[in-house]
């Protein structure tokens, strides 16, 4: 891209962003106003233009109607002398020629309209006030169009030196600090009344005057007219005496042949009747030939029509059970093809359930077998082991107490005595309370519970000895100085054999 082609695209983007930032558009009731480079501005009503950024400037004007109150804010003297007060509402806007915007430009620049008809205010005033001392009060108030009208010609030529057009102007209302004008209203009210009451006065005399000739031609228009009704019912009374005579001649003969026509009328329908009744009997009878033959032919129909009814209804069965037939024989084939496939395949599941089970139950019981032998090879292990060890330690045992000699099963006692007291004594620790009564004997309770203990002692060794067959109580003498010296103990047990005799021991 050469250096021309940029500069020419570069101006062409500065073209553009200058149209779009200076693009302006005016609406109708606006003038936009573009001063900055020439001479005369340029002016935009209800059309768009382009404005020269940072060289030209946009101002607006309002050109929309607006409403200006006239109101005399002192009272103003008339032409007579009268002070009085007018208010008055003019409708102006700023001219639409260029002339009178450019006038308006200098005055109304981007005001407001309520800026711009405060502004007009004061001088349409003015000009009130001098075409009010100019006036009659009279002229002011009978001829309000006409005053208005001065005030628009006299305040246009101020307004078109400010570029301002006046649309119309209308007189609201006008009063005076005297209230001579509800006096002149009263005297105008006045000779209205007496006016009206001339004329109604002279309306009446004529009312009365036309209702008296009135009343005189009623009335002889009304004996005229008396006196015509009379004779016009004289010649009526006699008009109705010949027609009635007239018509009751009339009426003989009619009745007269009346009767006649009568009788006549009689003999006519009875022959008509007669006929009637022979022709309808006759009609009765062809109808009813006629509704036997449609009968006889609606049943020999409807007899030919069920009978091919009922052909077609059992050729229709037949067809029907024919199909009915062979579907059910095809679908009996069919089942029982299913059903010997069905058998065959389940015949094959059960020779393959039953190779399984068959399978299984072998595995099964060669598992069982194995367990069940060694099973039994280990609790006769164990058996055998427990009998090598319980004999072992009987043998064991039998050893020891050979060993044994009374001394040392004396001793054994003597250790176990102390615990055996404590069991036997235990009870009595449990009784928490106890009550001694005395038996009159010499002896108290305490020591018959005292005296007790040894007594249950001599009774446990002596059931130990009982149970055992080891007398205990010769074992606990056999260390004694009287057994040694004097007697002989032999003491025997499983295992054991003890021999004392004056002092020595053999085992």
């Amino acid at each position: 891209m050469t250096l021309k082609t940029i500069t020419i695209f570069a101006l062409i983007a500065v073209l553009i962003m200058i149209i779009v930032a200076g693009y302006v558009k005016a609406p109708p009731d606006r003038a936009y106003i573009i001063s900055g480079i020439r001479r005369k501005p340029r002016i935009l009503i209800g059309r768009a233009g382009v404005k020269l950024p940072f060289f030209e400037r946009v101002d607006k004007l309002y050109l929309g109607q607006m409403t200006v109150d006239i109101k005399t804010e002192q009272s103003v003297p008339t032409n007579d002398f009268i002070n009085v007060n007018v208010d008055a509402v003019a409708k102006v806007r700023i001219g639409t020629d260029t002339e009178s915007i450019q006038l308006a430009a200098k005055n109304f620049l981007n005001k407001d309209p309520d800026q711009i008809t405060l502004d007009l205010q004061d001088s349409l005033q003015g000009n009130m006030r001098e075409i009010i001392g100019t006036l009659a009060l009279k002229t002011i108030n009978t001829d309000r169009d006409s005053f208005s009208d001065q005030v628009m010609e006299k305040a246009s030529k101020d307004m078109n030196k400010l570029g301002i057009e006046i649309l119309s102007c209308n007189i609201q209302n006008v009063t005076d600090e005297n209230g001579l004008i509800n006096d002149l209203g009263m005297d105008n009210t006045a000779k209205i009344k007496k006016d009206a009451a001339i004329a109604k006065a002279q309306a009446d005399r004529d009312v009365a005057i036309a209702k008296a000739e009135a009343d005189k031609a009623a009335n002889d228009a009304r004996v005229l007219a008396q006196t015509e009704i009379a004779e016009k019912n004289n010649a009526l009374a006699i008009k109705q005496a010949e027609l009635k005579k007239e018509a009751d001649t009339a009426g003989a003969i009619a009745d007269a042949a009346y009767q006649i026509q009568e009788q006549e009328q009689q003999k006519s329908i009875q022959t008509a009747t007669v006929n009637a009744q022979i022709a309808k009997a006759e009609r009765e009878a062809e109808l009813r030939q006629k509704e036997v033959l449609v009968k006889q032919q609606e049943l020999a129909a409807e007899i030919e029509k069920k009978a091919d009814a009922e052909k077609y209804q059992a050729e229709k069965k037949a067809e029907a059970e024919l199909v009915q037939r062979q579907k059910k024989a095809e679908a009996a084939k069919y089942e029982q093809e299913r059903e010997a496939d069905a058998q065959k395949a389940r015949a094959e599941d059960q020779k393959f359930v039953a190779e399984q089970e068959a399978a299984g139950i072998k595995a099964k019981y060669d598992a069982e077998e194995a367990g069940i032998e060694a099973k039994g090879k280990a609790e006769a292990e164990a058996i055998k082991a427990k009998g090598l060890a319980e004999a072992e330690a009987m043998e064991k045992k039998a050893e020891a107490y050979k060993k044994y000699n009374g001394a040392a099963m004396a001793e054994m006692m003597i250790k176990i005595m102390p615990q055996m007291a404590a069991e036997i004594a235990k009870p009595l620790s449990q009784i928490d309370k106890i009550n001694i009564y005395g038996t009159g004997d010499g002896a108290n309770g305490a020591s018959e519970i005292s005296g007790d203990l040894p007594v249950v002692m001599k009774q446990v060794f002596d059931t130990m000895s009982e149970a055992t067959g080891v007398d205990f109580t010769e074992i606990m003498k056999a260390g004694t100085y009287d057994a040694k010296v004097n007697k002989n103990i032999n003491l025997k047990s499983e295992g054991i054999n003890v021999s004392v005799d004056n002092g020595a021991e053999n085992k």
